[in-house]
């Protein structure tokens, strides 16, 4: 079976509050636009950092059972970006642990690249964490 070719996946996470109820959203495409999947997931309360890496470790854990032959990460979180590319230390002691299992998760897929993309490009992914924060909000109420 060959693998797939390379994926992109768009990843974005939030809180109303910070913290407060917060969730991600990942959308991954072909690198023509289409449609692979997308999802989106309500994490509870926690920080929009955290929900940043819970974006990312969904789709890398995501990618980890579909063996792509490469995925192409964007991300408008400039910190995460940057802490998953080496050139920020993760000084967040919350953030450590999940900066760990990321790059595991990266080592072992082999072929993972991140890119720092505006807001305006993540429209997707941010909308699956929105509905995924409203759709929390729903069962409480």
């Amino acid at each position: 079976m060959n693998p797939e070719p390379v994926l992109v996946a768009y990843i974005d996470g939030g809180a109303r509050g910070n913290p407060g109820p917060a969730a991600f959203g990942v959308r991954i495409e072909q690198p023509d636009g289409t449609l692979v999947e997308e999802f989106g997931e309500s994490i509870g309360v926690a920080t929009n950092n955290v929900a940043e890496y819970q974006g990312l470790l969904a789709v890398l854990e995501w990618a980890r059972a579909r063996k792509p032959r490469a995925l192409h990460v964007r991300s408008d979180s400039l910190l995460l970006v940057q802490q998953m590319l080496g050139n920020y230390k993760v000084k967040h002691a919350g953030l450590r642990p999940l900066h760990a299992k990321a790059r595991l998760l990266v080592h072992e897929i082999g072929h993972v690249t991140f890119e720092h993309v505006g807001r305006a490009l993540n429209a997707h992914a941010d909308r699956l964490a929105n509905e995924a924060m409203d759709g929390e909000e729903k069962l409480k109420t």
